[in-house]
Protein backbone atom coordinates (compact mmCIF):
# COMPACT_ATOMS: atom_id res chain seq x y z
CA UNK A 1 0.00 0.00 0.00
CA UNK A 2 2.49 2.57 0.89
CA UNK A 3 4.67 1.98 -2.76
CA UNK A 4 1.17 3.23 -4.10
CA UNK A 5 0.77 5.90 -1.95
CA UNK A 6 3.89 6.95 -2.64
CA UNK A 7 3.47 7.11 -6.83
CA UNK A 8 -0.24 8.56 -6.18
CA UNK A 9 1.79 11.54 -4.25
CA UNK A 10 4.80 11.87 -6.68
CA UNK A 11 2.50 11.54 -9.40
CA UNK A 12 0.17 14.35 -8.02
CA UNK A 13 3.16 16.88 -7.32
CA UNK A 14 4.67 16.22 -10.75
CA UNK A 15 1.13 17.44 -12.45
CA UNK A 16 0.90 20.31 -9.85
CA UNK A 17 4.77 21.30 -11.39
CA UNK A 18 3.48 20.50 -14.74
CA UNK A 19 0.39 22.32 -15.06
CA UNK A 20 2.06 25.31 -13.02
CA UNK A 21 -1.29 25.35 -10.95
CA UNK A 22 1.32 26.06 -7.77
CA UNK A 23 4.74 27.52 -7.50
CA UNK A 24 7.14 24.34 -8.88
CA UNK A 25 8.77 25.22 -5.25
CA UNK A 26 5.73 24.82 -3.31
CA UNK A 27 4.74 21.59 -5.59
CA UNK A 28 8.08 20.25 -5.02
CA UNK A 29 7.66 20.59 -1.29
CA UNK A 30 4.68 19.44 -1.06
CA UNK A 31 5.92 15.92 -2.41
CA UNK A 32 8.90 16.08 -0.58
CA UNK A 33 6.49 16.86 2.74
CA UNK A 34 4.56 13.62 1.64
CA UNK A 35 6.80 11.53 1.23
CA UNK A 36 7.88 11.96 5.26
CA UNK A 37 4.70 11.83 6.01
CA UNK A 38 4.29 8.66 4.75
CA UNK A 39 7.16 7.01 6.61
CA UNK A 40 9.52 6.60 3.20
CA UNK A 41 11.54 9.34 3.94
CA UNK A 42 12.96 10.63 7.90
CA UNK A 43 15.90 13.09 7.81
CA UNK A 44 19.14 10.33 7.40
CA UNK A 45 17.65 9.06 4.19
CA UNK A 46 16.50 12.58 2.70
CA UNK A 47 20.03 14.26 4.24
CA UNK A 48 22.66 11.44 3.92
CA UNK A 49 21.61 9.00 1.81
CA UNK A 50 24.15 8.66 -1.51
CA UNK A 51 21.13 6.64 -3.16
CA UNK A 52 18.20 8.27 -1.87
CA UNK A 53 18.73 11.62 -0.22
CA UNK A 54 19.40 15.01 -1.27
CA UNK A 55 22.32 15.41 -4.12
CA UNK A 56 24.71 18.17 -1.98
CA UNK A 57 27.26 17.68 -4.56
CA UNK A 58 24.68 19.41 -6.93
CA UNK A 59 22.87 21.69 -4.75
CA UNK A 60 26.68 22.66 -3.81
CA UNK A 61 28.04 22.96 -7.42
CA UNK A 62 25.10 25.52 -8.32
CA UNK A 63 25.76 27.79 -5.37
CA UNK A 64 29.54 27.94 -5.70
CA UNK A 65 29.51 28.64 -8.94
CA UNK A 66 26.24 30.88 -8.44
CA UNK A 67 28.60 33.15 -6.46
CA UNK A 68 31.42 33.14 -9.27
CA UNK A 69 28.81 34.84 -11.34
CA UNK A 70 27.54 37.09 -8.83
CA UNK A 71 31.19 38.24 -8.27
CA UNK A 72 31.60 38.22 -12.38
CA UNK A 73 29.12 40.57 -12.81
CA UNK A 74 30.12 43.11 -10.75
CA UNK A 75 33.13 43.63 -13.16
CA UNK A 76 31.10 44.39 -16.80
CA UNK A 77 32.24 41.30 -18.07
CA UNK A 78 28.87 40.16 -19.47
CA UNK A 79 27.81 43.22 -20.98
CA UNK A 80 31.29 43.32 -22.80
CA UNK A 81 30.14 39.96 -23.91
CA UNK A 82 27.13 40.56 -24.75
CA UNK A 83 27.87 43.36 -27.47
CA UNK A 84 30.96 41.62 -28.62
CA UNK A 85 28.79 38.68 -29.42
CA UNK A 86 25.90 40.90 -30.87
CA UNK A 87 28.08 42.93 -32.95
CA UNK A 88 29.94 39.41 -34.28
CA UNK A 89 26.49 38.70 -35.78
CA UNK A 90 25.55 41.92 -37.45
CA UNK A 91 22.62 42.26 -34.74
CA UNK A 92 20.95 39.70 -36.73
CA UNK A 93 18.40 37.47 -34.29
CA UNK A 94 19.43 33.62 -35.40
CA UNK A 95 23.32 34.60 -36.38
CA UNK A 96 23.13 35.59 -32.82
CA UNK A 97 21.24 32.38 -31.32
CA UNK A 98 23.61 30.44 -33.72
CA UNK A 99 26.51 31.98 -31.97
CA UNK A 100 25.33 31.53 -28.64
CA UNK A 101 24.36 28.24 -28.80
CA UNK A 102 27.58 27.35 -30.26
CA UNK A 103 29.34 28.53 -27.17
CA UNK A 104 27.17 26.98 -25.17
CA UNK A 105 27.48 23.58 -26.37
CA UNK A 106 31.48 23.54 -26.67
CA UNK A 107 31.55 24.85 -23.34
CA UNK A 108 29.28 21.99 -22.37
CA UNK A 109 31.67 19.75 -23.23
CA UNK A 110 34.89 21.31 -21.57
CA UNK A 111 32.93 21.88 -18.61
CA UNK A 112 29.17 20.77 -16.93
CA UNK A 113 26.16 22.11 -18.49
CA UNK A 114 24.81 23.67 -15.78
CA UNK A 115 27.82 25.95 -14.94
CA UNK A 116 28.20 26.49 -18.70
CA UNK A 117 24.53 28.20 -18.57
CA UNK A 118 25.12 29.88 -15.44
CA UNK A 119 27.91 31.46 -17.54
CA UNK A 120 25.69 32.02 -20.88
CA UNK A 121 22.11 33.39 -19.76
CA UNK A 122 23.27 36.93 -18.13
CA UNK A 123 24.66 37.37 -21.46
CA UNK A 124 21.90 36.32 -23.54
CA UNK A 125 19.64 38.47 -21.14
CA UNK A 126 21.90 41.55 -22.14
CA UNK A 127 22.23 40.34 -26.05
CA UNK A 128 18.24 40.17 -26.33
CA UNK A 129 17.85 43.47 -24.41
CA UNK A 130 20.31 45.41 -26.31
CA UNK A 131 18.61 44.23 -29.77
CA UNK A 132 15.05 44.43 -28.58
CA UNK A 133 14.56 40.63 -28.54
CA UNK A 134 12.47 38.39 -26.23
CA UNK A 135 15.22 36.01 -24.55
CA UNK A 136 12.72 33.21 -24.02
CA UNK A 137 13.46 31.26 -27.09
CA UNK A 138 17.20 31.92 -26.77
CA UNK A 139 17.37 30.62 -23.20
CA UNK A 140 15.75 27.80 -24.17
CA UNK A 141 17.51 26.93 -26.83
CA UNK A 142 20.28 26.93 -24.78
CA UNK A 143 19.37 24.52 -22.33
CA UNK A 144 19.06 22.52 -24.97
CA UNK A 145 22.24 22.81 -26.45
CA UNK A 146 23.97 22.35 -23.05
CA UNK A 147 22.05 18.86 -22.68
CA UNK A 148 23.19 17.81 -26.33
CA UNK A 149 26.76 19.15 -25.72
CA UNK A 150 27.17 18.01 -22.85
CA UNK A 151 26.35 14.04 -23.86
CA UNK A 152 29.91 14.10 -25.80
CA UNK A 153 31.93 13.82 -23.27
CA UNK A 154 32.89 12.39 -19.74
CA UNK A 155 32.65 15.68 -17.36
CA UNK A 156 30.17 17.13 -19.59
CA UNK A 157 26.63 16.48 -17.87
CA UNK A 158 26.66 14.65 -14.79
CA UNK A 159 25.07 11.55 -15.69
CA UNK A 160 27.58 10.97 -17.36
CA UNK A 161 30.51 10.77 -14.96
CA UNK A 162 28.05 8.24 -12.75
CA UNK A 163 28.70 5.85 -15.88
CA UNK A 164 31.89 6.31 -16.20
CA UNK A 165 32.27 5.61 -12.33
CA UNK A 166 30.13 2.42 -12.77
CA UNK A 167 31.38 1.09 -16.23
CA UNK A 168 35.18 2.05 -15.93
CA UNK A 169 35.19 3.48 -19.54
CA UNK A 170 37.39 6.69 -19.50
CA UNK A 171 37.55 10.01 -21.20
CA UNK A 172 38.82 8.87 -24.29
CA UNK A 173 36.18 6.26 -24.63
CA UNK A 174 33.64 8.92 -24.39
CA UNK A 175 35.64 11.19 -27.17
CA UNK A 176 35.53 7.88 -29.41
CA UNK A 177 31.77 6.81 -28.56
CA UNK A 178 29.95 9.81 -27.92
CA UNK A 179 31.38 12.85 -29.73
CA UNK A 180 30.95 12.12 -33.43
CA UNK A 181 27.06 11.48 -32.80
CA UNK A 182 26.65 14.69 -30.70
CA UNK A 183 28.32 17.13 -33.84
CA UNK A 184 25.78 15.69 -36.39
CA UNK A 185 22.37 15.70 -33.56
CA UNK A 186 23.86 19.49 -32.88
CA UNK A 187 23.80 20.69 -36.64
CA UNK A 188 20.51 18.87 -36.61
CA UNK A 189 19.38 20.93 -33.80
CA UNK A 190 20.48 24.35 -35.44
CA UNK A 191 18.05 23.39 -37.97
CA UNK A 192 15.31 22.89 -35.56
CA UNK A 193 16.08 26.07 -34.00
CA UNK A 194 15.77 27.94 -37.12
CA UNK A 195 12.15 26.21 -37.97
CA UNK A 196 10.95 26.24 -33.97
CA UNK A 197 11.96 29.95 -33.08
CA UNK A 198 10.96 31.20 -36.52
CA UNK A 199 8.85 33.99 -35.36
CA UNK A 200 11.39 35.43 -33.12
CA UNK A 201 14.15 36.28 -35.13
CA UNK A 202 12.58 39.92 -35.95
CA UNK A 203 15.70 42.31 -37.11
CA UNK A 204 15.76 45.60 -35.82
CA UNK A 205 17.87 47.66 -38.06
CA UNK A 206 18.24 50.63 -35.73
CA UNK A 207 18.67 48.53 -32.94
CA UNK A 208 21.48 46.32 -34.29
CA UNK A 209 23.01 49.92 -36.02
CA UNK A 210 23.16 51.44 -32.40
CA UNK A 211 24.93 48.29 -31.14
CA UNK A 212 27.44 48.12 -33.84
CA UNK A 213 28.40 51.77 -33.04
CA UNK A 214 29.19 50.45 -29.35
CA UNK A 215 33.00 50.05 -27.89
CA UNK A 216 32.39 46.84 -25.46
CA UNK A 217 35.86 47.97 -23.54
CA UNK A 218 33.58 50.23 -22.17
CA UNK A 219 31.39 48.05 -20.76
CA UNK A 220 34.51 46.69 -18.22
CA UNK A 221 34.20 48.77 -15.07
CA UNK A 222 36.68 46.79 -12.45
CA UNK A 223 39.80 45.18 -14.65
CA UNK A 224 41.56 44.26 -11.77
CA UNK A 225 39.05 42.62 -10.25
CA UNK A 226 37.93 40.72 -13.45
CA UNK A 227 41.36 39.43 -13.79
CA UNK A 228 41.63 38.15 -10.58
CA UNK A 229 37.84 36.77 -10.87
CA UNK A 230 39.23 35.15 -14.47
CA UNK A 231 42.15 33.76 -12.78
CA UNK A 232 39.97 31.68 -10.30
CA UNK A 233 37.48 31.14 -12.45
CA UNK A 234 40.17 29.39 -14.73
CA UNK A 235 41.73 27.61 -12.01
CA UNK A 236 37.89 26.14 -11.24
CA UNK A 237 37.30 25.06 -14.46
CA UNK A 238 40.44 22.94 -14.22
CA UNK A 239 39.66 21.63 -10.93
CA UNK A 240 36.28 20.57 -12.64
CA UNK A 241 38.73 18.77 -15.16
CA UNK A 242 40.87 16.58 -13.09
CA UNK A 243 38.72 16.58 -10.08
CA UNK A 244 39.12 12.45 -10.00
CA UNK A 245 42.97 12.95 -10.07
CA UNK A 246 42.97 15.74 -7.32
CA UNK A 247 40.54 13.22 -5.11
CA UNK A 248 37.95 16.46 -4.90
CA UNK A 249 34.51 16.49 -5.69
CA UNK A 250 33.27 19.32 -8.25
CA UNK A 251 30.88 20.71 -5.88
CA UNK A 252 34.12 21.38 -2.98
CA UNK A 253 36.17 22.67 -6.29
CA UNK A 254 33.03 25.11 -6.95
CA UNK A 255 32.86 26.04 -3.33
CA UNK A 256 36.40 26.68 -2.73
CA UNK A 257 36.93 28.97 -6.12
CA UNK A 258 33.06 30.79 -4.45
CA UNK A 259 35.51 31.67 -1.30
CA UNK A 260 38.15 32.48 -3.00
CA UNK A 261 36.34 35.26 -5.64
CA UNK A 262 34.53 36.58 -2.47
CA UNK A 263 37.95 36.82 -0.81
CA UNK A 264 39.93 38.71 -3.64
CA UNK A 265 36.56 41.24 -4.11
CA UNK A 266 35.93 42.74 -1.78
CA UNK A 267 31.90 43.07 -2.23
CA UNK A 268 29.54 43.31 0.56
CA UNK A 269 27.36 39.74 0.49
CA UNK A 270 24.30 41.06 -0.99
CA UNK A 271 26.11 41.91 -4.12
CA UNK A 272 27.43 38.81 -5.00
CA UNK A 273 24.56 36.24 -2.94
CA UNK A 274 22.24 38.82 -5.34
CA UNK A 275 22.69 36.41 -8.02
CA UNK A 276 22.00 33.25 -6.09
CA UNK A 277 18.92 31.07 -7.43
CA UNK A 278 17.52 30.30 -4.09
CA UNK A 279 14.20 28.77 -5.08
CA UNK A 280 16.18 26.65 -8.03
CA UNK A 281 17.98 24.88 -5.10
CA UNK A 282 15.02 24.15 -2.78
CA UNK A 283 13.65 22.98 -5.98
CA UNK A 284 16.03 20.76 -6.64
CA UNK A 285 16.18 19.71 -2.97
CA UNK A 286 12.19 18.55 -3.09
CA UNK A 287 12.86 16.96 -5.75
CA UNK A 288 15.78 15.08 -5.12
CA UNK A 289 13.36 13.77 -2.02
CA UNK A 290 10.67 12.42 -4.29
CA UNK A 291 12.92 11.06 -6.60
CA UNK A 292 14.57 9.13 -3.66
CA UNK A 293 11.66 7.74 -2.35
CA UNK A 294 10.54 6.21 -5.52
CA UNK A 295 13.87 4.57 -5.02
CA UNK A 296 13.45 3.69 -1.44
CA UNK A 297 9.92 1.65 -2.13
CA UNK A 298 11.47 0.19 -5.00
CA UNK A 299 9.86 1.31 -7.96
CA UNK A 300 12.80 2.51 -10.16
CA UNK A 301 14.29 -0.73 -9.44
CA UNK A 302 11.88 -2.98 -10.49
CA UNK A 303 11.52 -1.44 -13.26
CA UNK A 304 15.02 -1.97 -14.24
CA UNK A 305 14.62 -5.82 -12.90
CA UNK A 306 11.56 -6.32 -15.34
CA UNK A 307 13.59 -4.50 -18.06
CA UNK A 308 16.40 -7.26 -17.91
CA UNK A 309 14.39 -10.08 -17.40
CA UNK A 310 12.50 -8.68 -20.72
CA UNK A 311 15.66 -8.09 -23.04
CA UNK A 312 16.93 -11.47 -21.83
CA UNK A 313 20.32 -11.54 -24.16
CA UNK A 314 18.88 -9.84 -26.94
CA UNK A 315 21.11 -6.75 -27.61
CA UNK A 316 19.91 -4.91 -29.88
CA UNK A 317 16.50 -4.62 -28.40
CA UNK A 318 18.44 -4.07 -24.66
CA UNK A 319 19.87 -1.22 -26.50
CA UNK A 320 16.96 -0.17 -28.00
CA UNK A 321 14.89 -0.35 -24.79
CA UNK A 322 17.75 1.56 -22.66
CA UNK A 323 17.64 4.05 -25.34
CA UNK A 324 13.79 4.77 -25.69
CA UNK A 325 13.18 3.95 -21.52
CA UNK A 326 16.09 6.46 -20.54
CA UNK A 327 14.69 9.40 -22.88
CA UNK A 328 11.09 8.81 -21.20
CA UNK A 329 12.02 8.26 -17.92
CA UNK A 330 14.60 11.17 -18.17
CA UNK A 331 12.19 13.50 -19.10
CA UNK A 332 9.93 12.74 -15.55
CA UNK A 333 12.67 12.79 -13.49
CA UNK A 334 15.74 14.38 -12.85
CA UNK A 335 18.61 12.41 -15.06
CA UNK A 336 21.49 12.35 -12.44
CA UNK A 337 18.93 9.86 -9.85
CA UNK A 338 17.85 8.28 -12.77
CA UNK A 339 20.86 7.10 -14.06
CA UNK A 340 22.34 6.78 -10.32
CA UNK A 341 19.65 4.19 -10.03
CA UNK A 342 19.89 2.23 -13.88
CA UNK A 343 23.59 2.08 -13.86
CA UNK A 344 24.25 -1.02 -11.18
CA UNK A 345 21.37 -3.09 -13.94
CA UNK A 346 23.09 -1.95 -17.23
CA UNK A 347 26.34 -3.33 -15.26
CA UNK A 348 24.68 -6.59 -14.50
CA UNK A 349 23.52 -6.60 -18.15
CA UNK A 350 26.96 -5.92 -19.35
CA UNK A 351 28.68 -7.75 -17.13
CA UNK A 352 32.56 -8.30 -17.85
CA UNK A 353 32.35 -8.19 -21.92
CA UNK A 354 33.86 -5.52 -23.69
CA UNK A 355 32.62 -6.27 -27.20
CA UNK A 356 30.91 -3.19 -28.47
CA UNK A 357 27.33 -4.53 -28.50
CA UNK A 358 27.50 -4.93 -24.88
CA UNK A 359 29.21 -1.49 -24.16
CA UNK A 360 26.63 -0.14 -26.68
CA UNK A 361 24.16 -0.61 -23.51
CA UNK A 362 26.36 2.09 -21.46
CA UNK A 363 26.12 4.44 -24.76
CA UNK A 364 22.31 3.98 -24.83
CA UNK A 365 21.97 4.76 -21.35
CA UNK A 366 24.45 8.03 -21.71
CA UNK A 367 22.63 9.39 -24.83
CA UNK A 368 18.59 7.92 -23.60
CA UNK A 369 19.45 10.56 -20.21
CA UNK A 370 21.12 13.29 -21.43
CA UNK A 371 18.97 13.77 -24.31
CA UNK A 372 16.11 12.68 -22.62
CA UNK A 373 16.58 15.29 -20.45
CA UNK A 374 15.87 17.95 -23.06
CA UNK A 375 12.35 16.48 -23.20
CA UNK A 376 10.52 18.56 -20.08
CA UNK A 377 11.28 22.12 -18.07
CA UNK A 378 12.48 19.65 -15.22
CA UNK A 379 14.24 16.98 -17.13
CA UNK A 380 17.79 18.37 -16.60
CA UNK A 381 19.17 20.44 -13.93
CA UNK A 382 20.46 23.05 -17.26
CA UNK A 383 16.61 23.65 -17.57
CA UNK A 384 15.82 24.19 -13.73
CA UNK A 385 18.34 26.95 -13.80
CA UNK A 386 17.31 28.48 -16.69
CA UNK A 387 13.89 28.44 -15.88
CA UNK A 388 15.05 30.06 -12.45
CA UNK A 389 17.27 33.03 -14.08
CA UNK A 390 14.31 33.76 -16.57
CA UNK A 391 12.26 34.11 -14.07
CA UNK A 392 13.94 36.05 -11.88
CA UNK A 393 14.59 38.25 -15.12
CA UNK A 394 11.10 38.72 -15.32
CA UNK A 395 10.75 36.64 -18.07
CA UNK A 396 8.72 33.32 -16.86
CA UNK A 397 8.97 29.87 -18.74
CA UNK A 398 6.13 27.86 -17.97
CA UNK A 399 6.70 24.11 -18.15
CA UNK A 400 4.73 23.46 -21.55
CA UNK A 401 6.23 26.43 -22.86
CA UNK A 402 9.61 24.95 -22.75
CA UNK A 403 8.08 21.47 -22.93
CA UNK A 404 6.29 21.65 -26.21
CA UNK A 405 9.84 22.25 -28.06
CA UNK A 406 11.79 19.85 -26.18
CA UNK A 407 9.80 17.26 -26.91
CA UNK A 408 10.48 17.50 -30.80
CA UNK A 409 14.35 17.99 -30.17
CA UNK A 410 14.18 15.17 -28.22
CA UNK A 411 12.35 13.05 -30.27
CA UNK A 412 14.80 14.21 -33.64
CA UNK A 413 17.79 13.06 -31.73
CA UNK A 414 17.07 10.15 -29.56
CA UNK A 415 15.81 8.87 -32.94
CA UNK A 416 18.71 10.03 -34.58
CA UNK A 417 21.16 8.04 -31.72
CA UNK A 418 19.01 4.84 -32.66
CA UNK A 419 20.63 5.06 -36.05
CA UNK A 420 24.16 5.57 -35.08
CA UNK A 421 24.02 2.77 -32.47
CA UNK A 422 22.32 0.39 -34.64
CA UNK A 423 24.92 0.88 -37.28
CA UNK A 424 28.06 1.26 -35.07
CA UNK A 425 27.67 -1.43 -32.48
CA UNK A 426 25.26 -4.02 -34.94
CA UNK A 427 26.13 -3.59 -38.29
CA UNK A 428 29.63 -2.30 -38.79
CA UNK A 429 30.92 -3.87 -35.07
Amino acid sequence: MTTYLVVAAFAAAYILIATERIHRVAAALWGAAAMVVLGVVDAKTAFFSEETGIDWNVVFLLLGMMVIVGVLRQTGVFEYLAIWAAKRAGGRPFAVMVMLVVITAVASALLDNVTTVLLVAPVTLLVCDRLGLNPVPFLIAEAMASNIGGTATLVGDPPNIIIASRSGLSFNDFVLNMTPIVVVLFLVFIGLCRVMFRRSFTYDAEKAEAVMELDEREAIEDRGLLLKALVILGLVLVGFVSHSALHLEPSIVALLGAGAAVAVSRLEPGEYLGEVEWSTLVFFGGLFVMVGALVEVGVVGSVGHALTEAVGDRLLLATSVVLGGSAVLSGMVDNIPYVATLAPIIQDLVGKSTDAQHQALWWALGLGADLGGNSTAVGASANVVILGIAARNGHRISFWQFTKYGLVVTSATVTLSWAYLWLRYFVLA
